[in-house]
């Protein structure tokens, strides 16, 4: 029977503004966060991490550029049409959309390698409230380490041990 780790914590290395660390077990990966740092009170577009305990609802891939990842979470692909809605006005707030979508949204299938891998975190997902954040992701990090907009990002091969040891009852700790 595999095992998987129940807690994750990121804690915000407060010097270096938008860098953070990802704590699993004995490990520690760096990480990056939003230019504003780690935030109690999270709304929409501040460029902030929210703060708190949030489940790893499950996994988002990119078959055309990456291998399917191990993990104990749910998996699905990401595909050309696949779309995140960050529009507070939209019914459809902070949930996945197919594009293309008359509300703002974030395309999910990029130029860049950011979301190649990506976890969907359990931030404002139940119930959902209008302007407290969207799209809080855990994805792959820039190289060179550059802020997120409110996500926490990681390299691609910390990312991947991380998923390996993650499972349904795993939760990412922040703050």
């Amino acid at each position: 029977m595999v095992s998987f780790d129940q807690d994750i914590a990121i804690r915000h290395i407060a010097a270096n503004g938008h860098q953070a660390t990802v704590s699993l077990g004995t490990m520690a990966f760096a990480c990056s966060i939003g230019p504003a740092g780690i935030t109690y009170s999270k709304s929409e577009g501040d460029g902030a991490t929210p703060a708190g305990h949030w489940p790893m609802r499950y996994v988002m891939y990119r078959a055309d550029r990456v291998a399917r990842p191990i993990t104990g979470l749910p998996v699905e692909r990401i595909l050309p049409d696949s779309g995140w809605c960050d529009d507070p006005a939209s019914p459809d707030y902070n949930k996945p959309v197919g594009l293309p979508y008359g509300y703002g949204h974030e395309k999910l299938w990029r130029d860049d390698h950011l979301y190649d891998l990506i976890v969907v975190l359990g931030h404002n997902d139940s119930p959902v409230v209008r302007g407290k954040g969207s799209a809080v992701f855990m994805h792959v990090r820039h190289p060179d380490g550059s802020a997120t907009q409110g996500c926490i990002a990681l390299r691609q091969d910390h990312l991947r041990h991380v998923l390996a040891r993650s499972g349904p009852d795993t939760v990412l700790h922040i703050g």
